[in-house]
C-alpha cells in the first residue's frame, strides 16, 4: 500500500474521488501511472537531446589539443590559458 501511495504522490494523479481499494487495483493503477510517465518522459528526453545536438555549432567543439602538465587533461577550448579541470597554467614558460 505504501508503494502505491508513493507512486500516486509522485505522479500527482491520485487526489480525485476515485481510487482503487484492492491490492490488485492499486498494482494495476501503479503500472499504468509508471507507463504514463514513461510515455511522456522518454520521448521528451530524446527530443531535447536531439535539439541540443543540432544547436551545437562548429565553434562549440574544442580543437585545441594541449595537454595539461599537471593533470593530463586535453581538448581545452581554443585560447585557453588555464586547464579546465585543475586550473593549472597550460603554457608555462
Amino acid at each position: 500500500i505504501s508503494i502505491y501511495w508513493a507512486i500516486v504522490t509522485l505522479t500527482t494523479v491520485g487526489y480525485g474521488d476515485i481510487s482503487p481499494v484492492t491490492g490488485l487495483g492499486q498494482f494495476l493503477a501503479s503500472v499504468v501511472m509508471i507507463i504514463g510517465y514513461g510515455v511522456i518522459a522518454v520521448p521528451t528526453s530524446i527530443v531535447t537531446m536531439e535539439m541540443n545536438k543540432a544547436s551545437k555549432t562548429k565553434e562549440d567543439i574544442p580543437t585545441n589539443t594541449q595537454r595539461c602538465r599537471n593533470c593530463g587533461d586535453d581538448y581545452h577550448l581554443d585560447g585557453a590559458i588555464y586547464c579546465k579541470t585543475c586550473g593549472h597554467l597550460l603554457n608555462e614558460p
